[in-house]
């Protein structure tokens, strides 16, 4: 992955990105309307083995749900979370971030 493709996948992340998971599993959840197809297929292609699902209808929206969790985000994203200074870039989404490593273990 380029340096710009990391920024990019870190930018969505800190933006739009749910850390938390499902009791059983972690995971990082992207959400947003169906107009952004193409950037969600970018994040399929920089994170292998994460999931989209949808498009959902709900309430007059219409959205994707990009999700990764298991392999994907052990391998693909927390080496790249873990090596930035996310409580100096953001303190809520380390925060965030944080929570979610401490009550899934990682």
């Amino acid at each position: 992955m380029t340096d710009w493709e990391k920024g990019l996948l870190v930018g969505v992340l800190i933006g739009e990105g749910h850390f938390g998971g499902d009791g059983k599993q972690p995971q990082i959840t992207v959400r947003m309307h169906t107009r952004h197809e193409r950037l969600f297929e970018t994040l399929l292609r920089l994170c292998p083995g994460s999931k989209l699902y949808g498009p959902y209808a709900h309430g007059g929206r219409s959205y994707f749900q990009w999700m990764a969790r298991g392999q994907a985000l052990r391998e693909s994203l927390l080496p790249i979370l873990d090596a930035l200074p996310l409580a100096e870039i953001d303190g809520h989404v380390f925060e965030r971030y944080q929570d979610m490593k401490l009550r899934y273990g990682l």
